[in-house]
């Protein structure tokens, strides 16, 4: 079985991972004799989680080697994919037989089974985390074995085990929630205060099937990126001004990566990222945090983070909000609540972005935030897990899935002690 060169980083080469032993297995029958003989094992996607949420010292095991698996069911309005599939390498393909996914998150190059396990996510009012969609899961268990989980038929259990950190198994497939294919334009406004945009909070993001807006909470002003359908009614709201030439989300930047803006139509795969997937990012030179605000203490989630606009600015790239809608995943950071999410990109030091994300944390912690599973913070595991009202169910579910704590970790075992 091969086995990947060390050192071995995430995407970003903030986590230097804790083992030598990387495999790529390329069946599910060769996972499932992997699995069943290692003491402790996880699963890598693309490497884009910034936080130790993948890491271990026992075996790790990258999914991408898995057989390509699109299996498409019209009548059910699903697709099922292989766990490792990057979204830009199935959207084409599933766009080519005339379906849609209803949501994409802002990089099209992650892949299907660690976006979900985290809980990542697009933006837009009426659109739930990227998981959400999630119908059926396959997974391999400590034994090797194989099972199942579905949406119409597990109920309590398929609730607790789509978000699940990489605790429960390795999971091979995943069954994602497809609708007929849709055209979207995207305008970017500019010059959008930030206090019209908190004080207008529901206008701004519901101006367009997916908003995005990007600051550096330190001028005062923001542009908004609004994604909207063809088949959908325009909104009236029109703050700031209507940009007459392509914008970057950070200032300055090369726009020939991104996705045609300027009300351009185009399919849905093509607008709703940020980025095109023709782009191939490199290593990033940036590290990412970024908090889930229940949607009622939005308001003063702005006015807080307006204060210490001086303290994050020095020390990021661009700061971007976006709406998430509540959804029933147990450890979906969107669990239960409609949410404003506040994602910080930072400068790659994470000595000089400490104190800034420090003073984020305080701003934000006491307004009911939860850290993206996949980000960096410093709060307290024990606080940031106390947040979810379904822990203690979760915990049960992996005593259940996995007794010898196999697909744990020391991310995991921070969050949910061994007893």
């Amino acid at each position: 079985m091969p086995t990947a060169p060390i050192p071995t980083t995430n995407w970003a080469g903030n986590v230097t991972f804790g083992t030598s032993r990387i495999h790529r297995p390329h069946s599910v029958d060769e996972l499932r004799r992997l699995v069943a003989g290692s003491r402790q094992i996880r699963a890598l996607g693309s490497g884009h989680s910034f936080s130790q949420v993948a890491d271990t010292t026992g075996e790790l095991v990258r999914l991408d080697g898995l057989p390509r698996r699109m299996e498409l069911d019209p009548a059910a309005g699903t697709i099922t994919v292989a766990a490792g599939m990057k979204y830009a390498h199935m959207v084409e393909e599933l766009h080519q037989a005339g379906f849609a996914l209803p949501n994409m998150a802002s990089l099209p190059h992650i892949s299907v089974a660690g976006s979900v396990a985290t809980g990542t996510h697009g933006s837009g009012d009426t659109l739930r985390s990227l998981a959400a969609t999630v119908q059926a899961m396959e997974f391999v268990g400590p034994e090797g074995d194989v099972f199942e989980v579905r949406r119409d038929a597990d109920g309590e259990c398929f609730a607790g085990s789509v978000v699940s950190l990489g605790a429960l198994g390795v999971v091979t497939a995943l069954t994602l929630a497809i609708e007929p294919a849709y055209k979207m334009t995207q305008r970017v406004r500019i010059g959008v205060g930030l206090d019209e945009a908190a004080e207008r909070l529901d206008d701004v993001f519901g101006a367009a099937y997916s908003v995005s807006l990007f600051t550096d909470w330190l001028g005062g002003e923001c542009h908004v990126y609004l994604k909207g359908r063809t088949d959908r009614p325009i909104s009236s709201w029109a703050g700031g001004r209507e940009a007459a030439e392509p914008v970057h989300p950070c200032p300055g930047m090369p726009t020939d990566y991104c996705t045609e803006q300027l009300g351009v139509a185009g399919w849905w795969h093509e607008r709703l990222p940020h980025f095109k997937a023709e782009f191939i990012p490199g290593a990033g030179e940036e590290l990412q945090s970024e908090y889930f605000v229940p949607r009622a203490a939005a308001r003063a989630a702005f006015e807080a983070l307006g204060h210490i606009g001086s303290v994050i600015a020095p020390v990021i790239h661009i700061s971007e909000v976006r709406s998430v809608r509540g959804d029933d995943l147990w450890l979906s950071p969107a669990y239960g609540q409609d949410s404003i999410t506040f994602h910080f990109t930072w400068i790659d030091s994470e000595t000089e972005i400490r104190p800034a994300m420090a003073a984020v944390e305080e701003a934000l912690m006491p307004l009911g935030a939860r850290p993206h599973w996949g980000k960096l913070t410093a709060a307290d595991p024990a606080q940031v897990i106390g947040r979810y009202d379904r822990a203690g169910h979760f915990a049960r579910l992996m005593a259940e899935c996995d007794p010898a704590r196999k697909f744990a970790n020391s991310y995991v075992d921070a969050l949910f002690p061994p007893r």
